[in-house]
């Protein structure tokens, strides 16, 4: 038998310090409930042959970990476990039968059932140890990690090896042990792990391909017109353009945003639209060969037929305090508290809670950029040297509001934190799974709001609905006097683009830094006293103890840092194409880091069961989809692409297509004396331009739209339907032709099924067989015992 360790430390005992509970669980108490919790085991060795190898596999060989490391076990076909068949499996050794994470879930599954006693009276419907640590009977409670001297006796060193192979930095460009990890974290672990290397893994193309469209950006660069013409002293040197805000904005010339434009080149032009469409496919096989690699994962790790029945009907601790009503189970016959807060009422508090966070995000930008402005007026037309580039005021107005955004983020979040616990918990869910999907879409959707809102409004909002000179459009009113932004002659999308780097990249460090640094410092911390002590008096459980608790939610926050990272790399990288360049160099890192935390700064957690990523799965889809829509409109009216395109085909003049007098071309006159002054800065030039397509004064239709803007509308539309029906057409198709399920998992599956059935036949029939020839012979004492008949030798014969 093993020895299975469950620390329990009680609060209320004087004996506040016990020493570990040994429980010595027999072979027979893991058999009865391995036969409960159905656990398959195996009973046949596969005899299906495996994969040929591929001529090139030597290329991957330096990524490769050692044989015993990847596959610890050999491949079997497996059964549930039944323990009135116990010579049906296959069991070399009864002591490694149960590898540990089925050991560890036996143990718990024991204790979250195990009735206990009140003083007064006793309480049958009241057990479990999550009630005695919900209500402060019990601090903790935790399987120890696989590092004590007994366990060398079973070469059960899992956690070395986990360290060796899976936590070393070095390690950084392996592959993961995943059936290490499964075997050692349980299968839940086990699946978050494969489906973060599987991401990185498929991060890698789209690295490979928004490197190429920025090198294409940066070889065109010498190419870029229209950048030559604001730059050129002549040209957009001679261009003064109205104030950007009302008073606090002074006027400023065209070549002011010389930079900017260049800038905005590397990433606004015709890759981009490639870039964009091949983004939209990506997705598409990034979900569609996960399933399969899903499939695949939950047949080698026995998932196929795995119901998480037992999850929805256990019944949270705080669902039976806190409710009092009750009603009948249908599943179970058993009476159980009703709910406590309304679905709808939860969902009216988030949705004002992000109508709110949207209006105050957008608010917040205006207030900024006017700061700014005002400070910056005396030098309207100024450069500001910084690191041995040339910053506009516009430019640092972007960046130092982007800063102090993401600043505000993080704020946020911590608030968007809470509220939605607060709210989940005011809903009373029943069971713990049902909690965590409604907690993931609460945290999502914050979360969502939060990271994606001010991308958003740079995107789709931000110079949208500006107005024209003398007749401005304000956010509040013209009593805020916060006049609506605009973009620079060269779209928004290098605004996009620097919000999107700050957002991104500053989340991924401060993530970083968090999970790499605080559980270090609070395990030190926590561990002062234990490491005082000499190592005999320091007992395993306690530096356990010391160690960071891996809560429920360990997993949830791991799934929501890469699935809002995965929104940034797909919803807005038409306006970035590095981004996926550095989502791969942070999970490379993102990997070993957690790996590092799950073998020494946290606690062995509780090893659990899933088949999938969860709720998750679906979010993806919906990001994914909505990353389609998301990219065609930036590539269409954030960035200048299309109106160039229009321009080049249809109103250049000249025998050949070229890009010369476009900036001429897409500005508008006004007559500066008609704005009234208390919009009007204090001194200044005399301006007469603005960014829009509309008629001179003068003219008939003055300050209305020119036909040109109606056919620039026209083709960001018939863009958007051409590159959203094409992407889906393709993203359709490819999920089409991909099975979810590869045909070799199939067919393994009906194999396995069709042993079971088999095998078990061939035992039942023999062991009846068994049974009845031994009956017999029972029989033919009784029959010797007669006079000597022919009958009487033939039946004796047969016996024998």
């Amino acid at each position: 038998c093993d020895f299975v360790h469950l620390i329990i430390t009680n609060n209320t005992s004087p004996l506040k310090n016990i020493s570990p509970c040994r429980s010595q669980m027999t072979v027979r108490l893991l058999a009865t409930y391995a036969d409960v919790l159905k656990i398959k085991v195996p009973f046949k060795a596969s005899d299906i042959p495996k994969a040929r190898e591929v001529p090139l596999e030597w290329l991957t060989q330096p990524f490769r970990l050692p044989d015993n490391i990847m596959r610890p076990e050999p491949d079997y076909f497996t059964a549930p476990f039944d323990k009135s068949k116990v010579d049906f499996f296959l069991i070399d050794d009864k002591d490694t039968f149960f590898p540990p994470s089925t050991r560890n879930r036996i143990v718990y599954y024991i204790m979250t059932r195990c009735p206990y006693y009140k003083e007064d009276r006793l309480e049958k419907d009241k057990t479990g140890i999550k009630r005695l640590l919900n209500n402060g009977t019990y601090t903790s409670a935790y399987p120890l990690h696989d590092v004590s001297v007994i366990f060398m006796h079973f070469n059960l060193l899992n956690l070395y090896h986990l360290y060796k192979y899976w936590a070393g930095f070095l390690c950084f460009y392996k592959e993961q042990p995943l059936n290490l990890i499964k075997k050692y974290y349980g299968e839940k672990i086990g699946i978050y792990f494969a489906w973060l290397g599987f991401y990185t893994e498929m991060l890698f193309f789209a690295a490979v391909m928004g490197v190429i469209c920025f090198v294409y950006g940066v070889l065109s660069y010498e190419d870029n017109i229209t950048s030559k013409e604001i730059c050129d002293p002549d040209i957009g040197g001679m261009i003064v353009m109205c104030p950007l805000c009302d008073k606090k904005c002074s006027y400023w010339k065209l070549n002011s945003t010389c930079l900017s434009s260049w800038q905005s080149h590397l990433f606004d032009n015709e890759g981009t639209v490639f870039f964009a469409m091949f983004m939209g496919i990506w997705v598409t096989l990034f979900l569609e060969f996960w399933k399969r690699r899903q499939a695949r994962l939950e047949y080698e790790w026995d998932l196929v037929d795995f119901e998480e029945e037992q999850q929805q009907l256990q019944i949270r601790p705080e669902y039976e305090l806190k409710c009092t009503g009750r009603r009948l189970n249908r599943i179970t016959s058993l009476k159980q508290s009703s709910i406590g807060l309304s679905p709808s009422l939860s969902l009216f508090c988030q949705t004002c809670l992000i109508v709110a966070c949207i209006m105050g995000v957008i608010a917040y930008r205006l207030a900024v950029y006017a700061a700014f402005a005002s400070v910056m007026k005396d030098s309207p037309t100024s450069k500001i040297q910084l690191v041995g580039s040339l910053i506009t005021p516009q430019l640092a107005t972007s960046v130092t509001a982007s800063c102090i955004n993401f600043v505000i983020i993080l704020i946020l979040n911590f608030l968007y934190e809470h509220v939605a616990i607060w709210i989940t918990d005011m809903e009373i869910p029943k069971t713990h799974l049902e909690y965590e999907n409604k907690l993931t879409m609460k945290m999502f959707m914050f979360q969502f709001v939060n990271y994606y809102s001010s991308c958003f409004y740079v995107a789709f909002f931000k110079g949208k609905f500006v107005g024209y000179p003398g007749n401005y459009t304000y956010m509040f009113g013209k009593w805020s006097k916060l006049r609506n932004e605009e973009c620079a002659p060269g779209g928004c999308l290098i605004e996009l683009t620097t919000q999107l780097l700050i957002v991104m990249a500053g989340k991924q460090m401060v993530g970083n830094v968090q999970e790499a640094l605080l559980p270090l410092l609070r395990n030190w911390w926590g561990s002062r006293k234990g490491r005082s002590h000499p190592e005999s008096t320091y007992s395993r459980w306690e530096q356990d103890h010391d160690l960071q608790n891996f809560s429920q939610f360990g997993l949830f926050y791991e799934y929501l840092e890469m699935v809002i990272q995965f929104g940034f790399i797909t919803l807005f990288v038409a306006s970035f194409p590095l981004a996926p360049l550095l989502a791969l160099f942070n999970n490379i890192l993102e990997v070993r880091v957690d790996a590092w935390k799950f073998t020494t700064q946290f606690r062995r957690p509780v090893a659990a069961k899933a088949r999938n990523i969860g709720a998750w799965e679906e979010i993806l889809n919906v990001v994914a989809i909505l990353s389609v829509v998301t990219n065609a409109f930036i590539v269409a009216f954030t960035s200048d692409m299309i109106p160039r395109l229009v321009y080049l085909y249809a109103y250049h003049t000249g025998s050949k297509a070229t890009m010369r007098g476009y900036i001429d071309n897409s500005l508008s006159f006004y007559n500066i004396s008609q704005i009234p002054d208390a919009n009007l800065p204090e001194a200044g030039e005399n301006p007469s331009w603005y960014r829009d397509y509309r008629y001179p004064p003068g003219h008939e239709k003055q300050y209305t739209h020119t036909m040109q803007f109606w056919h620039i509308l026209a083709a960001k539309l018939a863009f958007i339907i051409i590159m959203e029906h094409v992407v889906f057409v393709v993203k359709f198709f490819v999920a089409w032709l991909i099975p979810d399920v590869p045909a070799e998992v199939k067919a393994r599956i009906k194999r396995e099924r069709f042993l079971v059935q088999e095998y078990l036949h061939n035992y039942e029939v023999e062991k009846l067989k068994m049974q009845l020839s031994q009956s017999f012979c029972l029989s033919t004492e009784t029959a010797s015992l007669l006079p000597s008949s022919p009958s009487k030798h033939q039946v004796l014969s047969e016996c024998i």
